[in-house]
Order: C-alpha cells, then structure tokens, then sequence
C-alpha cells in the first residue's frame, strides 16, 4: 500500500561506498510494503537506533534501510478495512530499521498485524517520549506481574536508572504501587531520580557485591538494563520467588553466576525482547502505558527535541555515554 509522494528521510546504506547514514529524498513508492501507509510525525532514539546509525552494531539485516525502530503517526492509506484513514497509530520493533524501513522517514509503509491505534490517553508525542523505552519497562512489568510479582515483595531495583528505559521503568513501576530503588553511575542525577518516584538512589559506582552465591535479601525483584557482573551481583540479593527482568546488556552479554537463587529462593530470569513481542501482548502493554501505567512524568522525561537532521549528532553523544532521559524526534506534522 503507497501512494506516490516524495518526501525526506534519515537512510542508511552499506554499499562499495562504505557504511553511512544521512538525509535523502525519497519516494512512497520505495518504502518497505505494509497495508497500511503512515505519515510520521514522531520517533524517538533508542540505543539501538544510534547502534544503526553509526554502523557500530549489527541492527540492519538488508540496505539501505530507513533509521528508526520507533514510528507514530496518522495514516494516509490503508487497504484493512479495520484501519483507516485519519487514524492515528504507532509502531515500535517489529522490524522497524531491521529487515524494514523504520520510522526516521516522513512516511512509513507498516504492516496491519504490528500497527497499534493510538490509545486513548496519549498523544502522538507521548507515545514516542514512550517509544520502546517506555514499551520494554512496561512490558518488564507485565511479565514480572504475570509470574506474580507483587508490591508486598519489596523494592524493585532499576539499574541504568538514569537511561531511558530506567527512567520511565521509576515513574512506571510507581505508578503500579511499587517502591523503586534506582541504581545508576550518575550520582548527579540522583535529586531528579527521586523526582520521578525513586525511594532510594544506590551509586553503582558504590555498590559492592559480596560474590557469594547467596546474600542476604535485599530486593523484591529488579529490571537490569546492564547485564554482565550487575545482573550476577543483583541475583543473589532477590527474595524468594521474586522476579528479574532482564532488558539490556551495557555491561556484557556475559554473566558469571550459580544456580543457587534459582533452586534455594525460586528466583526467576525473565527476558524481555520487545521488538518481537506479540501482539496480544502489545496491545496490553498499550493500554497500561494509556492509563495506570501511564508515567507521570513524561514531559520532564523528555530532555530534548530534534529534527532529522540532528540525528549524527545525537547518536554519537548517546554511544559515547552522554546522553540523558529520553530524546524525541520531530518528523513532521500531521
């Protein structure tokens, strides 16, 4: 489904010319097929989309790609009769920026089966300050939730608290009742962590793990955006039958640990692969995120606006540790 329209998006390319990203001129006609045609009005900039952007990491699995795992905006065609013109929707994974264009493009062609109408209680720029930063926290909890989570457990702790997903993983989990305590190297961050629903701020800096197989308890259960020695560390300090939800990997895809917290507390490791998670489960996130999840924060969260144009620069600050809360970016208008 495309209409014939020329518009302007952040493309990359891996060809004889190397490895590169930047604005072209490009028609609808070109875009990745889907039943459903979108004009953009936001994204947002993940890890993952700096990760792509700068050919830094393997994301794209075909070239050239539009940028943009995060895409939000009013449909323009549409050839399911569930979807139509006027609607406002979003998308985010799903292939976006991977095996498809993604959404730094002022159009994007989506399939029907991954393209979410709009729920009632966001805008378009909320979802995107959400994106799928705010969709992994939530969907963190929802699975924490699903293997019986609960408040009464204790403190949920939040590494990379000062990232985007730990940022409105504080003000989401708080939402629903929890106590977070916020793990982050950024101790001058702390005040505004706290602002957010923190109850407590631990400097990862500061953190020392005994190694032990077992310590004593100390969390409920966590949502680790770091991986490798923190997640090891955080393991042993889970109450029985509290809950991890592993999301990230900043510090390593490795982690050296035992099966004690496992078999001794009932401990359980859940993943959380939002870009391909299914879309009954899509839909609840959504729908949290619309109302009782729904941050409180979201604005402030929201550090900075920017335009296509800008995207280099953003990537190269976020890669190089720089960057703070939740960058949007402005597309176009709708």
């Amino acid at each position: 489904m495309s209409t014939n329209t020329d518009f302007r998006a952040f493309r990359i390319h891996n060809d004889t010319a190397g490895y590169r990203g930047g604005i072209a001129t490009m028609n609808t006609a070109e875009l990745s097929a889907g039943e459903v045609q979108v004009k953009v009005a936001y994204s947002s900039v993940n890890y993952k989309d700096a990760l792509a952007g700068t050919g830094k990491g393997k994301i794209l699995r075909q070239y050239p790609l539009n940028g943009g795992i995060d895409a939000a905006g009013v449909v323009t065609a549409s050839s399911v009769p569930h979807i139509k013109e006027g609607d406002a929707v979003l998308c985010t994974g799903s292939g976006l920026s991977e095996t498809r264009d993604g959404g730094y493009g002022q159009y994007i062609c989506l399939p029907a089966a991954w393209t979410i109408p709009l729920p009632q209680g966001l805008t378009l720029r909320e979802s995107m300050i959400l994106g799928t930063a705010g969709f992994t926290a939530a969907l963190g909890l929802l699975r924490m939730q699903d293997n019986h989570q609960t408040p009464a457990q204790g403190p949920i702790a939040v590494t990379g608290a000062s990232g985007g997903v730990g940022m409105l993983a504080i003000d989401v989990f708080s939402r629903a009742g929890y106590e977070v305590h916020a793990i982050s190297g950024k101790a001058a961050q702390f005040d505004f962590l706290r602002s957010l629903g923190a109850t407590e701020c631990i400097d990862r800096h500061q953190l020392a793990f005994s190694g032990k197989p077992m310590d004593s308890a100390r969390f409920g259960g966590a949502l680790d955006n770091v991986g490798g020695a923190m997640l090891a560390g955080l393991l042993p300090l889970i109450v029985p039958y509290g809950n991890v939800a592993i999301c990230g990997n900043a510090g390593g895809i490795a982690f050296d640990g035992t099966v004690m917290p496992f078999i001794i507390r009932g401990a359980s490791l859940l993943g959380i692969a939002s870009a391909g998670t299914p879309r009954d489960q899509r839909d609840e996130v959504w729908q949290h995120l619309a109302s009782d999840w729904k941050p409180l924060h979201l604005d402030r969260i929201a550090t900075r606006e920017v335009t296509l144009e800008q995207l280099p620069e953003v990537f190269e600050r976020m890669l190089a540790g720089e960057s703070f809360g939740r960058t949007i970016v402005r597309v176009g208008t709708v």
